[in-house]
């Protein structure tokens, strides 16, 4: 399936068939993704293997557009292209490498709870700006971040440093104000140009970031496990062309609130493949937790479909 392209700025947001689709999506390709960064970085350098991902998906992403709607919808104004560079870097370099780097400490599981505050980040933005949520949506948020306290609860974690929680958290907090700036700034009209843009400039950032760490020193590839490949190889072709290139689609064609409830879903699916693939902790706790973040969702998600 080919998605439309995404309305002009001036359009109204809507919640149709293609929406839905594109939000399954991500919320089940990006629920998926935390295991497979937990898997990469067990063998590979976290910003060096971030930045690669990105750097390939884009150019793969760029090369399937230019091949689908002609070498032209690539061309984007000056402004536009800085607007998807600070974008790029803001998501990907921000929020997803901070949680790469995380995750080599996080259990996989656990970055994706504490990745799900992104709502309540988004719904500070807006308030801070002069919009209102709904009640409902607000009362969403509130029974979300219910769920997140009983998933955290004492025995969940185990022994984890403080610093990989801060990190998951500066992550969100990051991915937050790209998800907010990207529905206000003037991206290229074709939103899978933008996300290809967006991809090539976090994934240099994320290369740069690596080699000022040092993670180039004493590197041998040969060393990378078979898992780490293939979980590096879906990550780029599954979690970046698939997953982010929907949820790019999704910040141009649906209201923000409604695209943020992915944060709410991925946990449930990253929890739920940490146990099953790597033996995390699957407790009560998260049984609980799961099914009063789905009933969030569906709080969150009715209330976007009629407003």
């Amino acid at each position: 399936m080919v998605t439309p392209p995404a309305p002009p700025a001036s359009a109204v947001r809507r919640t149709d068939g293609a929406v839905w689709t594109a939000l399954a999506l991500v919320y089940v390709v990006w629920g998926s993704t935390y295991l497979g960064i937990r898997i990469v970085v067990q063998t590979m350098p976290p910003f060096l293997s971030a930045g690669a991902r990105f750097i390939t998906a884009g150019m793969v992403l760029a090369g399937i557009v230019a091949w689908r709607y002609g070498p032209a919808v690539l061309r984007a104004t000056r402004a536009q292209v800085g607007s998807a560079v600070l974008v790029g870097l803001l998501l990907v370099l921000g929020g997803n490498g901070l949680v790469v780097l995380a995750e080599t400490s996080v259990p996989s599981g656990l970055a994706a709870l504490l990745v799900a505050a992104v709502p309540m980040w988004v719904v500070v933005l807006r308030a801070a700006t002069g919009d209102r949520p709904p009640l409902r949506t607000l009362a969403g948020v509130l029974v979300g971040l219910a769920g997140l306290a009983v998933l955290t609860s004492p025995g969940l974690s185990g022994e984890v440093h403080l610093g990989g929680l801060l990190l998951v958290v500066g992550a969100s907090v990051l991915w937050s104000l790209g998800s907010f700036s990207a529905s206000r700034l003037d991206l290229p009209a074709n939103p899978f140009t933008g996300s290809a843009y967006q991809m090539l400039a976090g994934g240099a950032g994320g290369v740069v970031v690596g080699l000022l760490r040092g993670e180039q020193r004493g590197l041998d590839v040969g060393a990378f496990s078979t898992a780490s490949w293939v979980a590096l190889g879906y990550l780029v072709l599954i979690g970046s062309v698939v997953g982010f290139t929907a949820y790019a689609w999704l910040l141009q064609s649906a209201p923000l609130s409604l695209v943020a409830t992915y944060a709410y879903v991925n946990p449930v699916v990253a929890v739920a493949l940490g146990a099953l693939v790597l033996d995390e902790a699957l407790t009560l706790p998260i049984v609980v937790g799961g099914a009063v973040v789905v009933a969030a969702v569906g709080v969150i998600v009715s209330t976007e479909r009629r407003t």
